[in-house]
């Protein structure tokens, strides 16, 4: 089944106003006012999306958040709720990043229990989940990605309102990646265990892979089948390389 593509740039811990708006603009020009076979989205620091959000009101590039509160609202100082991240314009949040589970010890049902608010305040969500590198060389990818993705699900999930990513941890930020046929196997893996819980939806789903995509790699990991585009990270900070891999993605599929 053919789906859009999507190219995700998570920004993590960059930007300030003046190089932030300087990336926009630069993404903007690339991107120019026709249409496009494939999405683009932006998730820049909480501090930029307010003014990121209003030079990409009615333009073609989406803008979300990097995380949100499981609350909509309370005495928790320094986090931000899917609902103040929806005011401010976001309209994606990433939930579950490898960053988020492994260095703030984030669980399956504390990430299900943000999906959860996330749908509830009207953001679509982008689940992650991936395995360690030890989980790797033990045989137990498989086993591992499919446990986080069931635990993490929100209850009302549809293709219209949630998007897995697929990123072994060990390829984040390292340079490496993994084989065609490893991320063949786990994105197929991935949507047999969709079509388990959301039947023929499950066909309409996308699931983004991330780990070390560049220009060089892109063409053959977004066109392999079941890879409906990245989630890109050192990358997106670069307007260039961040729009070559969006065109990489519409190549033929493998």
């Amino acid at each position: 089944m053919s789906r859009r593509k999507l190219i995700a740039g998570n920004w993590k811990m960059n930007g300030r106003k003046a190089d932030g708006l300087a990336l926009i603009e630069q993404l903007l020009k690339l991107r120019g006012e026709g249409e496009a076979p494939f999405d683009l989205l932006v998730c820049p620091p909480a501090t930029l999306i307010d003014r990121i959000g209003q030079r990409l009101n009615g333009s073609p590039i989406w803008i979300g958040g990097q995380d949100c509160h499981q609350a909509e609202s309370g005495a928790f100082t320094g986090e931000i709720s899917a609902r103040m991240l929806k005011d401010m314009g976001a309209a994606y949040v990433i939930l579950g990043h490898s960053e988020r589970r492994q260095l703030y010890h984030e669980t399956d049902a504390l990430v299900r229990a943000k999906a959860e608010t996330a749908l509830a305040a009207g953001l679509h969500a982008i689940v992650c989940v991936g395995e360690s590198e030890s989980q790797r060389l033990s045989g137990a990818a498989l086993q591992v990605v499919g446990a986080q993705l069931l635990g993490s699900l929100p209850e009302q999930f549809t293709p219209e309102n949630l998007t897995i990513a697929y990123e072994p941890v060990w390829a984040i930020g390292t340079g490496r990646t993994p084989t065609t046929a490893e991320v063949r196997e786990v994105h197929q893996h991935l949507r047999g265990q969709l079509t388990k819980r959301a039947g023929k939806a499950a066909d309409r789903m996308r699931i983004l892979y991330g780990g070390s995509v560049k220009p060089s790699n892109a063409g053959e990991l977004m066109t392999l089948p079941d890879v409906d585009g990245g989630l890109i990270g050192g990358a997106s900070l670069k307007a260039d390389e961040f729009w070559a891999i969006a065109l990489a993605s519409t190549q033929v599929s493998a």
